[in-house]
């Protein structure tokens, strides 16, 4: 039985967040396989946290910048490091490295930072994405964090062309893994309730999600008043977890706009809209609202960023739309066109079984796991690179750490 540690950047929230929901996909693939769990994380704990304990995970608080982690992680011995985000290999890395030399360590990106925060610079500067923008600190922090790793999980086919392409990573250091979604099945399709039987539109997501609140933002100033002058009856329904007073400026009745907060249940909300409109403008990864969506046969309209490695080559559970008035026309049609919504529905239903398969994906997973414990040694030693940051990472990172730990000691 393998020993499995994870060090979290937060504590997980599957009903918050899509990053939440990936982390649980996870750790149940892992527990399938008979692993022991321990989920470490610096992170503040949360009301709508899971309860790890439940279902037999071991929890533990770890600091930044304690050389109480060194301890723990030498008594600990685990077989797999699992780092959640590059942010928690910079500060952990060189210390599981130190202390589990033998310990896989596995990087699970979530998306690309590098790229969300690059295309989120260019809409800022009101002019088009270019590769260039890609040359930013938080890429050579992201890309070194990869290196460094022995494996990393990436959730996009887009991505992973970016990286062996762009960044020149090694495509043995990268693994493509999206959303773990079990199968749609023929009965599941039969219980979703029928166009004339859903009203209005949705769209969800964690508001601390930068492109989320810009999103919405979007929907409230510009596409939202046209499409209600052509649908005068329906209305925008926001959901998402942690809405920030400035975003709940945006609710507005008299306008149909409604912002509401988090969602109990995601499928509860879901399911009963008739479309999911959530137009992306920048972002990275796979968008687990659209994932939603299709698993309760809602159609949605969104951007090709918002789309983005999310379908291959079959056709879009929906519409994509970048330009503001082809966005508003494509919403209008989906809304009101039922042969086109069912058409939609279907697209949905073949998107999650081909590229979300969870029994495939994660038995393809685990098996690539063990290949490459019982290989580490010859797959390190093609990666000089990774053995390289690593080196400079523990005489800079680790005497930083250690200065601003004598430096606390002061102050307490």
């Amino acid at each position: 039985m393998s020993h499995l540690l994870i060090i979290g950047y937060v504590w997980p929230e599957p009903a918050s967040s899509a990053a939440g929901k990936r982390m649980m996909e996870l750790i149940t693939l892992f527990q399938e396989q008979d692993w022991k769990i321990t989920f470490a994380t610096p992170a503040t704990r949360s009301d709508f946290m899971v309860d790890l304990k439940a279902i037999n995970v071991d929890e533990v608080a770890i600091e930044l910048n304690n050389s109480d982690f060194d301890v723990f992680i030498a008594d600990l011995k685990p077989d797999i490091v699992l780092f959640d985000r590059f942010m928690m290999e910079e500060q952990f890395g060189w210390r599981v490295a130190k202390h589990c030399p033998d310990a896989l360590r596995i990087l699970d990106t979530e998306d690309l930072h590098c790229l969300r925060k690059a295309r989120h610079n260019a809409l800022k500067e009101k002019r088009a994405f270019d590769e260039t923008d890609l040359f930013n600190d938080t890429s050579k922090r992201e890309i070194a964090s990869i290196f460094r790793s022995d494996l990393s999980l990436i959730i996009s086919k887009n991505e992973l062309e970016l990286l062996t392409k762009f960044f020149k990573v090694p495509s043995t250091l990268i693994y493509y893994l999206p959303f773990l979604i079990d199968s749609l099945k023929k009965t599941d399709k039969k219980n979703w309730l029928g166009f004339h039987k859903r009203q209005h539109f949705i769209t969800i997501g964690n508001f601390l999600h930068e492109p989320n609140q810009d999103a919405v933002l979007y929907l409230k100033t510009t596409i939202w008043p046209l499409i209600k002058k052509e649908l005068p009856k329906a209305e925008m329904h926001v959901y998402g977890a942690y809405v920030s007073s400035k975003t709940m400026q945006l609710h507005n009745p008299k306008e149909d706009f409604y912002i509401k907060g988090r969602a109990e249940s995601v499928d509860e909300v879901m399911r009963t809209a008739r479309v999911c409109l959530a137009p992306l403008r920048f972002g990275a990864g796979l968008k687990g609202k659209f994932t939603d969506a299709m698993k309760n046969g809602t159609p949605s309209i969104t951007t090709a960023i918002g789309a983005e490695g999310m379908h291959g080559e079959l056709p879009w559970g929906g519409f994509i739309a970048d330009e503001v008035n082809d966005i508003v026309r494509k919403a209008v049609k989906l809304y009101t066109s039922e042969s086109d919504w069912l058409i939609a529905q279907q697209n949905g239903f073949e998107i999650i079984n081909q590229y979300y398969n969870k029994e495939i994906l994660g038995n393809e997973l685990v098996i690539h796991l063990k290949t490459l414990q019982k290989n580490i040694e010859k797959h390190r030693l093609h990666n000089f690179t990774g053995a390289m940051l690593m080196h400079h990472t523990m005489n800079s990172t680790k005497f930083m750490s250690k200065w601003i730990e004598e430096k606390n000691k002061t102050r307490s």
